[in-house]
């Protein structure tokens, strides 16, 4: 790791919010022990998990679906995603709504992780790039690695680590959805 990488990376607090020309900002989380990072611009929200409603037919790491004010967010679980052994989830375990290019087309899915760890800015020196271990998963979803406070962030393209082979294979009738969700809601509420 470049020693730039080691310097450069500053964590969330006050005189650190703002980044510095060529630097991106990168919301962290943990996933079995390890950090990964996503470009913070991508995340639209942090949720606390609360459960999802189950779609048939689907890759196991699909939860399923939430109504997300009117809006059908697919959840995955990035532990099953990366083939980790599962966990129980609490009261820390998070959902990371993000906006993914599709085709195209921008998308809302949400990811369930262990855990929000941290803000973290890096310029484009401070991340190397991720070695090819000739693993498709690995060198498709990991755009590189940084360093930060004495630890590695992994570096995750959003885009190809939530519709790799999901969104190819999932058609989720949002109105279905919605109907069966406001149904699930109105009866929750009597």
């Amino acid at each position: 790791m470049n020693e730039s990488a080691a310097s450069g990376a500053t964590g969330n607090n006050a005189t650190t919010m703002l980044t510095k020309a060529g630097e991106d900002q990168f919301l962290t989380f943990l996933l079995g022990g390890e950090e990964y990072g996503v470009d913070i611009l991508r995340v639209q929200e942090i949720r606390g998990w609360d459960g999802a409603t189950a779609i048939p037919n689907t890759p196991d790491y699909v939860l399923g679906v939430i109504n997300l004010r009117g809006i059908v967010v697919p959840i995955v679980d990035l532990r099953k995603r990366f083939k980790l052994s599962e966990a129980n989830f609490d009261a820390a375990t998070v959902v990371v709504v993000v906006n993914v290019v599709y085709e195209g087309s921008e998308r809302v899915m949400g990811a369930v992780v262990d855990g929000v760890s941290d803000v973290y800015n890096f310029s484009a020196d401070d991340i190397s790039d991720a070695p090819d271990l000739g693993i498709k998963i690995s060198t498709e979803v990991v755009t590189g690695f940084a360093m930060a406070d004495d630890k590695m962030i992994i570096i995750l393209d959003i885009d190809k680590l939530i519709t790799l082979g999901l969104l190819d294979n999932v058609e989720i009738s949002g109105a279905e959805v919605i109907e069966e969700l406001s149904g699930e809601s109105d009866n929750t509420e009597k």
